[in-house]
């Protein structure tokens, strides 16, 4: 991640790790934008006085949500191009890895939840059109509207835009119907949520019998060394650079700091069975700097 060394490295497994768990544990507006079907999810959960993390600051819950949108506001237009600095563009195979590994049939009702900018939605896609052209429209739900018009100008660019519904919502609370979805995709999103077990509770109500919830993110790198230049890397390098690319220095600080409050490789896939999710399983990618999540609504 942090030098060539690693990029060709990057889809490898140092620690190929698994775990499989069997435990069970509004309205809607359309509107046109172009080509592009939009939805507006008038739905906000409802939040206590209790208290949840903004990267390393501790804030009440009621403001979180707040306080991650204005970062992704900041950031929606120089957010690909930032992934691509950070990364060294290794973002873009680990996201390929993810959607060959959901292996969408043609036929599939995909949700993609905190896509945005569109990325996992263009590649499921993609996916799905080489097999023929006669695909479903994939559903891209965030929370955040310029996130949104990103992805939405992407798919005009593309000449694809009839090919998704854009949709404003939120993760922890979905205005959508039970057992409609067979794949469930979040890439680098649910970290920001301020409860990640009502996203994963929500996740499984809208997956079909049979669908699969799938989650790109990152994790814990375990190898010593390289965590030490990763740490290093993360923090004093990546608000730089944010600052330097995107003129926004503590958007990007909060985007390392989410990353360390994250949970570990196993805790998540525990909480994913505590959903109720089974054959639940995690590969970690480039030393565990990101992983992917699976897990299957049987």
């Amino acid at each position: 991640f942090m030098c060539s060394a690693l990029v060709s490295r990057i889809i490898a497994t140092q620690h190929s790790s698994r775990i499989i768990a069997t435990q069970r544990s509004s309205r809607i507006i359309a509107t046109r934008h172009s080509n592009c079907e939009i939805r507006t999810l008038h739905t906000t959960p409802c939040y206590h006085d209790n208290e949840t993390h903004f990267g390393y600051q501790t804030i009440p819950e009621s403001e979180k949500e707040g306080r991650v949108k204005e970062v992704f506001e900041r950031v929606a237009d120089s957010y690909d191009v930032m992934n691509d600095t950070m990364s060294l563009g290794v973002h873009r195979l680990w996201k390929d890895h993810f959607v060959k590994s959901a292996a969408p049939k043609p036929n599939y009702k995909c949700l993609d939840v905190a896509g945005g900018t569109g990325d996992i939605a263009f590649k499921l896609h993609k996916h799905m059109s080489n097999i023929t052209r006669d695909c479903e429209k994939i559903v891209v739900c965030d929370i955040n509207t310029e996130m949104l018009r990103v992805g939405q100008d992407r798919a005009e660019e593309m000449g694809t835009g009839d090919n998704y519904i854009w949709m404003e919502g939120n993760a922890e609370q979905l205005d959508l119907p039970d057992n409609t979805f067979d794949l469930y995709t979040i890439a680098y999103g649910i970290r920001n949520c301020t409860h990640i077990d009502k996203v994963l509770e929500e996740a499984y109500r809208v997956l079909k019998p049979g669908g699969r919830f799938m989650c790109l993110e990152f994790s814990e790198v375990n190898n010593p060394v390289i965590s030490q230049v990763y740490d290093k890397y993360s923090h004093d390098v990546i608000p730089v650079l944010g600052q330097v690319i995107a003129g926004d220095f503590e958007s990007y600080q909060y985007l390392v700091e989410s990353i360390r409050k994250f949970p570990n490789q196993e805790t998540f896939a525990e909480m994913i069975a505590a959903a109720g999710f089974e054959i639940v399983e995690y590969e970690n990618l480039t030393f565990g700097v990101t992983a992917i999540h699976s897990g299957y609504k049987l």
